[in-house]
C-alpha cells in the first residue's frame, strides 16, 4: 500500500554526491541546497503553531517548523541573511503593499517572514520573482518554487542542486513529515519561480 507521500510524490529520487556545507568557493545556489538539505533529519515535525520568537534572528525549535522554515534557517545558515528582519522592516515601510489574508493591521515580526504569500511578495517587490521554466530540467539550483497545493495552500521549497535520473531537479522543502529532498515539480497549480541572490561578500 502506498504511504500518503509516495502517493503525493509518485516515488523517491536518487541523490547525487554531497558536498560539504559552510564551504565558501561553492557557489550560492550550491551553498544554499547544502544549508537547506542539512536540516533533513534535523526537522522532523511540521508544526504551524504561532509561536513567539527572538528579533532579529528568531526560530522556532529546529525540530519542527513549516515549509518556510526551511529557507529561512537555510539563507541563515549559508549567507548569515535574515528573512525575518528583511520582511519585517519591508512589511514596516510598505504595509499595504502585502496581502491581508490574516486581517492584521500591523506588521508582526513573529510570523510575518513564515508565511508564504509574504515571502512571495517580498521577492516580487526586491526583483526576485522569475518566470516559471517551459520545462521542468531548466529548473536551476538555488530557485526558489512556490505552489498551492490543493488549489489554495501554499507551500515553498528550495531548488535542489540534485536531480532525479531523469533529470528532473529536487525540492527540498517541509510538506508535512518534516525537512525531505523530492521530486514534486510539475505535479501541483500555481507554480511559480524566484530567486534572491546574497549579497556577493555573504
Amino acid at each position: 500500500m502506498l504511504t500518503r507521500r509516495a502517493a503525493i510524490l509518485g516515488g523517491l529520487s536518487v541523490p547525487l554526491a554531497p558536498a560539504h556545507l559552510g564551504t565558501q568557493t561553492l557557489p550560492w545556489p550550491t551553498r544554499l541546497a547544502l544549508a537547506g538539505r542539512s536540516q533533513i533529519g534535523v526537522t522532523r515535525i511540521y508544526d504551524p503553531a504561532y509561536v513567539r520568537i527572538a528579533y532579529p534572528m528568531g526560530d522556532v525549535p529546529r525540530s519542527r517548523g513549516v515549509c518556510t522554515d526551511v529557507i529561512i534557517r537555510a539563507y541563515r545558515d549559508a549567507f548569515g541573511m535574515d528573512l525575518q528582519q528583511l520582511v519585517h522592516e519591508d512589511m514596516a515601510a510598505a504595509f499595504g503593499a502585502y496581502p491581508t489574508l490574516w486581517g492584521l493591521t500591523r506588521p508582526d515580526r513573529h510570523i510575518d517572514h513564515r508565511r508564504v504569500p509574504n515571502l512571495e511578495r517580498y521577492l516580487e517587490r526586491h526583483g526576485g520573482a522569475l518566470p516559471a521554466p517551459r520545462h521542468v530540467s531548466s529548473w536551476k539550483a538555488g530557485d526558489l518554487y512556490t505552489m498551492r497545493y490543493t488549489g489554495n495552500l501554499p507551500h515553498i521549497g528550495i531548488v535542489s542542486d540534485r536531480t532525479t535520473p531523469s533529470g528532473r531537479p529536487l525540492i527540498i522543502h517541509n510538506m508535512g513529515w518534516g525537512t525531505s529532498e523530492d521530486d514534486i515539480i510539475g505535479q501541483f497549480q500555481h507554480e511559480r519561480r524566484f530567486r534572491l541572490e546574497p549579497a556577493r561578500n555573504a
